[in-house]
C-alpha cells in the first residue's frame, strides 16, 4: 500500500536524505519518496510487513516529527499554511526588535553614530549586548533544538551549521565578556583588547537573517503550491441532495455512490456522476483545460469542480473522496513533486555528506587561521562564516520547486504529468509513435456504408450488432448504436468468442458468425471492399457459417488538430510513426492526411510493445501516445507513455502524461513545458552548486593574502545563505508565466 504522511522539522536537503535513508532501511519498504518543498512524504510498503506506526516511530527516532496525512484535506492545508506564516511572522518581528537596538550598540561607532555615554563603561556596553541577543537566541531556538539534536545524532543538518556557527560565535562572546570584566579589574589593556571582540551581533544578525531569509523561502513556495491550493479551493463543502422527501443541502461528506444531486445554473458540480435528467452546457476548463463549454444531456458523464453554466439537471453520483477526477489530478500533482528526476540525484548525494564535509573544513580553517595569525578571534570569524554559509537548502529545492511549478501548470492546461522524471526524459524524445483510433481520431466511429451478398441490410446488421453488443470495441460501438438509430430488436447471442486485433465469433439464430479484418471475400463484394478502403475507411468483413455474406464500413473523423500537431512534432525534429491495427491501405490514406510517413498497420496488440521496443534498439528515444487497453504494454514500455485522457482507465494508469482534453497538440504542450521544466531544474541547480563553489572558498580565506584582506564576514555570510534558497524559488516561480506556442 502507499500512504502520504507529514514530515515536521524538515529544513534541508541534509534532513531529506536522513528521513529517506531511515524510512528505506525498515524491512516491507518497498519505495519512499521525501519532499522538502512540501513537507511531506510518500511510502509504498508492504502492509505484512510493516506499519504507519513503524515509519512514523522511525522518522521520530530519526529526530523529526511525523503523521498520517490527507492531502484533499482543504481546511487542514489552509491552517497548517497560516499557522507556519504566523510563527515565522512572529520570530522575525521579535528577532529584528532587538537586533536593531544589538547592531545599533555593537557597530555604531564604525559609523561615528551616536552612543549614550554610559556605554563608556565597557562591562556595562558588553553586557547590555547579552541582554539583547539572548532574546534573539530564544526566539529561534528551534536551529539549536534541531541542529544539536542532529549533531548527538551524528547526522548534522543545516540547522546543525546555524547552531554551531551562532554558538561559537556566543560562547567566545561570554569568554569576551570574562576578559573585559577581569580587564577592568584588574589589566585595563585586556579590557580594551577584548572590547569590540564581543560577537553578540554576528550571532543575533546569523539567526535573524536566517529567519527573514526562511520566511520569505515559505511564501515563496506556498505561491509555487498555488496551484495545489487552487485544485483544493474548486470543491464546494455541500450539495442538493434529492430524495424521495424532497431537496437538502447537505455536507458533501454524507454523500454516497448512488445518490442523486440536483446541480442549478452556475454552481459548481460536486463530485463525478452522470446526467440522468436535465440537459446542460458546462465549464470544464478547471479540469480539462477546454476553453469552450461543453454541452451535456442525459447519460453523458460530469466531472466534480467543473460549473455548471446553462439548465439544471440531476445526476447520479458515481465516485466520491479520493476516488473523484479532481483528488486523482491533486494526488499526481503531489506525486509528482515528491519524485526524483534523475538530474537530483548528484544533488541528493552531495547533500548526505555535505555537512559533515563542511564542519570538517571549518575546523580545519579555524585551526590553519590559528596557526597562521595566532588570533582566536580572527580564525573564529572565518570558521564561523564557513558554517553559515554553506546551508545546503538550494540543492534540496532546486528540484522540486520546479516540478511543482511545472506540474500545476500542466494541470492548468490539461496536462497531468506524474513524474519528474517524466519532465526530464521528454525534452530527449526523438520518436513520436501515435495509435490511430481515439488519438489522431475522434474515437468515435459511426457506420457509413453496409453491403451484403444473399442477405437483407437489417437482418445483417441485426445479426451483428447483437454479436457486436457484448464487445467493448469502439467500432462494436458503432454498430450497435447504428442498430439501435434503426430501432432494430437485437437477438441473444451464445459462444461469443473476442480475439484482440482479429475480430469476433458468435452464434445468432443457429448461424456461427464471425466479424473482423481476416478471411478471403467472394468476388461480389472485393470491388466494394477496395473503395471503401481507398475512403480510408474501417472495412469489416461479416461471414456466416464461414461464407462471406457482406462487409460493414466505419468511419473515424480525424480530430481537426491531428495535422496540425503532427506538423508541429515535425518542427520540434521528432520523427512520427502511425501505428494501427486497421488494413494497411486505411492507415496509408490516414497518415497521407495527416503528414505521417512511417506506418505500422494491421498490428495486433502484443506487436505495439514489439514495434516501441524495435526503435528503442535502435538508440531513440520513444514517447508513446494511444488511448485503448491494448495500448498499455507499449505505453509502459516507451520512454514516455502518454494516454489521451479520454481513454480507458488502464491505458491512463500505464502512461506518465495524461492529456485530460484528448487534443493531440497537447503532445507539443507538454513538451514545451517539459523543456522550459528541465532547463529551469538545471538553472536552480547550476546556482546552488555555483554558489557554494565560490563563496565556500572566499569564507574560508583563500583570497585573503592575494585581495588585500578579502574576507566574508559572518553577517554577510547569513544574509546570502539565506536569500540562496530565495532565488532558487523565486527562479522556479516564472514557469508560472509560461505560455503554450
Amino acid at each position: 500500500m502507499k500512504n502520504k504522511y507529514h514530515v515536521a522539522g524538515m529544513t534541508c536537503a541534509t534532513c531529506q536524505a536522513h528521513v529517506t535513508r531511515a524510512v528505506r532501511s525498515i524491512p516491507g519498504v518497498k519505495s519512499v519518496q521525501v519532499n522538502l518543498l512540501t513537507h511531506s512524504m510518500v511510502v509504498d510498503f508492504d502492509a505484512t510487513k510493516t506499519s504507519d506506526q513503524r515509519i512514523i516511530h522511525e522518522v521520530v527516532e530519526t529526530g523529526y516529527g511525523a503523521q498520517v496525512a490527507d492531502p484533499t484535506t482543504k481546511d487542514s492545508f489552509k491552517k497548517e499554511k497560516l499557522a507556519l506564516t504566523k510563527r515565522m511572522q512572529y520570530r522575525l518581528i521579535g528577532s529584528l526588535l532587538f537586533l536593531i537596538p544589538l547592531m545599533y550598540l555593537a557597530m555604531g561607532f564604525m559609523v561615528n553614530l551616536p552612543v549614550p555615554d554610559i556605554f563608556n563603561n565597557v562591562p556595562l556596553f558588553a553586557i547590555t549586548q547579552l541582554m539583547l541577543v539572548l532574546p534573539i537566541m530564544g526566539l529561534n531556538r528551534q536551529y539549536f533544538i534541531s541542529g544539536l539534536r542532529r549533531l548527538t545524532k551524528l547526522s548534522p543538518n543545516m540547522d546543525s551549521l546555524i547552531a554551531i556557527g551562532t554558538l561559537a560565535a556566543f560562547i567566545y562572546g561570554i569568554y569576551a565578556i570574562i576578559m573585559i570584566v577581569y580587564g577592568y579589574f584588574y589589566d585595563e589593556a585586556v579590557m580594551h583588547l577584548y572590547h569590540h571582540q564581543i560577537y553578540f551581533e554576528v550571532a543575533g544578525a546569523i539567526l535573524t537573517f536566517v529567519t527573514i531569509g526562511k520566511y520569505i523561502e515559505e511564501n515563496s513556495k506556498h505561491q509555487t503550491l498555488g496551484a495545489l491550493e487552487k485544485l483544493l479551493d474548486l470543491t464546494p463543502e455541500t450539495a442538493i441532495k434529492k430524495s424521495e422527501t424532497g431537496e437538502a443541502i447537505v455536507p458533501l461528506g454524507q454523500i454516497l455512490v448512488g445518490d442523486l444531486i440536483l446541480v442549478k445554473p452556475g454552481m459548481l458540480i460536486p463530485l463525478d456522476g452522470v446526467i440522468v435528467e436535465g440537459q446542460t452546457t458546462i465549464n470544464q476548463a478547471s479540469i480539462t483545460g477546454e476553453s469552450l463549454p461543453v454541452e451535456k444531456s442525459v447519460g453523458d458523464p460530469v466531472i466534480g469542480a467543473t460549473q455548471n453554466l446553462m439548465g439544471a439537471f440531476v445526476m447520479r453520483v458515481e465516485k466520491i473522496g479520493q476516488d473523484t477526477t479532481l483528488a486523482q489530478i491533486i494526488k499526481l500533482v503531489e506525486e509528482a513533486s515528491n519524485s526524483k528526476a534523475p538530474l537530483a540525484q548528484l544533488a541528493d548525494q552531495i547533500s548526505s555528506v555535505f555537512v559533515p564535509i563542511v564542519i570538517a573544513l571549518a575546523l580545519i580553517a579555524f585551526g590553519v587561521w590559528f596557526w597562521l595569525e595566532g588570533d582566536v578571534a580572527f580564525a573564529l570569524r572565518i570558521a564561523v562564516a564557513i558554517l553559515v554559509i554553506s546551508c545546503p537548502c538550494a540543492l534540496g529545492l532546486a528540484t522540486p520547486v520546479s516540478v511543482m511549478v511545472g506540474t500545476g501548470k500542466g494541470a492548468e492546461l490539461g496536462i497531468l504529468i506524474k513524474s519528474g522524471e517524466a519532465f526530464e526524459k521528454l525534452p530527449s524524445i526523438t520518436t513520436v509513435v501515435l495509435d490511430k483510433t481515439g488519438t489522431i481520431t475522434e474515437g468515435k466511429p459511426f457506420v457509413t456504408n453496409i453491403a451484403t451478398l444473399g442477405i437483407d441490410e437489417l437482418t445483417l446488421l441485426t445479426h451483428v450488432a447483437s454479436i457486436e453488443q457484448v464487445s467493448e470495441h469502439p467500432l462494436a460501438y458503432a454498430i450497435v448504436t447504428e442498430a439501435k438509430k434503426r430501432k432494430l430488436i437485437l437477438q441473444s447471442v451464445t459462444h461469443f468468442q473476442y480475439t484482440p486485433g482479429k475480430g469476433v465469433k458468435g452464434v445468432v439464430d443457429q448461424a456461427r458468425y464471425v466479424i473482423g479484418n481476416q478471411g478471403q471475400l467472394l468476388d461480389g463484394l472485393l470491388s466494394q471492399y477496395d473503395r471503401w478502403i481507398a475512403e480510408a475507411k474501417t472495412v469489416l468483413k461479416v461471414f456466416k457459417n464461414d461464407v462471406s455474406i457482406g462487409l460493414i464500413a466505419i468511419e473515424d473523423p480525424i480530430k481537426p488538430s491531428s495535422s496540425k500537431a503532427i506538423e508541429a512534432l515535425k518542427k520540434l525534429g521528432k520523427e512520427v510513426v502511425l501505428l494501427t491495427g486497421d488494413h494497411e491501405k486505411t492507415a496509408q490514406q490516414v497518415a497521407k492526411r495527416v503528414g505521417i510517413n512511417l506506418i505500422h498497420a494491421q498490428v495486433l496488440p502484443q506487436d505495439k510493445d514489439r514495434i516501441v521496443n524495435h526503435y528503442q534498439s535502435q538508440g531513440k528515444k520513444v514517447l508513446m501516445v494511444g488511448d485503448g487497453v491494448n495500448d498499455a504494454p507499449a505505453l509502459m514500455r516507451a520512454d514516455v507513455g502518454m494516454a489521451i485522457g479520454a481513454g480507458t482507465d488502464i491505458a491512463i494508469e500505464s502512461a506518465d502524461i495524461i492529456l485530460m482534453k484528448s487534443d493531440l497538440m497537447d503532445v507539443v504542450h507538454a513538451m514545451q513545458l517539459a523543456k522550459k521544466v528541465v532547463n529551469n531544474i538545471r538553472l536552480n541547480l547550476f546556482w546552488a552548486f555555483f554558489y557554494n563553489v565560490v563563496a565556500i572558498p572566499i569564507a574560508a580565506g583563500l583570497f585573503y593574502y592575494v585581495f588585500d584582506g578579502l574576507l566574508l564576514d559572518p553577517m554577510i555570510a547569513a544574509l546570502a545563505m539565506a536569500f540562496s534558497s530565495v532565488t532558487v524559488v523565486l527562479n522556479a516561480l516564472r514557469l508560472k508565466t509560461f505560455r503554450v506556442k
